[in-house]
């Protein structure tokens, strides 16, 4: 049995859905799933939020999810993007935003499109910079987590953070 999935266009017909648009649509209903507020004090709930977040992108993308102090989710924001094997961070960004969403936890993310889910040695040192930058403003670097396809890879986890 073959089945495909349609998307309607803006003149009203059924098309069948490009792959992009699949996983746009996936998410979307993680952002339903995973609403303002919920929280993230689960390894694996979050590994599964930003797996589907990071997942398909053909390109790196540096995303942070912004929490409360207990560890509610008050925004995702993909804060850069970049090429196939690189995105380029600023800090000084990060610790703004954290400021203007007012939160007191992070957990960053992002996604490997090689499929490799080992960080690289300028994940490290960014990770690193980002903790100690955020230290500064009373901000907590809970996790960073590394998105190889539907595969993660968790920095807290594996004792690196």
């Amino acid at each position: 049995m073959n089945m495909e999935l349609m998307v309607r266009d803006a003149q009203g017909r059924y098309l069948v859905a490009t792959a992009e648009q699949i996983l746009e649509a996936a998410r979307q209903v993680i952002d339903w799933k995973v609403p303002r507020g919920t929280l993230l004090t689960s390894t694996s709930l979050a590994r599964d939020y930003l797996r589907t977040k990071l997942g398909g992108y053909e390109r790196e993308v540096f995303a942070a999810a912004f929490l409360t102090s207990e560890h509610r989710l008050i925004e995702y924001v993909e804060m850069f993007r970049g090429t196939i094997n690189a995105a380029t961070v600023y800090p000084r960004e990060v610790v703004k935003t954290a400021l203007q969403l007012n939160a007191a936890a992070v957990i960053f993310a992002h996604n490997h499109p090689s499929g490799d889910l080992k960080p690289s040695g300028a994940d490290r040192e960014l990770t690193k910079t980002l903790k100690q930058s955020l230290a500064l403003v009373d901000i907590l670097v809970l996790d960073h987590i590394i998105v190889a396809g539907d595969r993660t890879m968790s920095f807290a986890d594996s004792g690196i953070l």
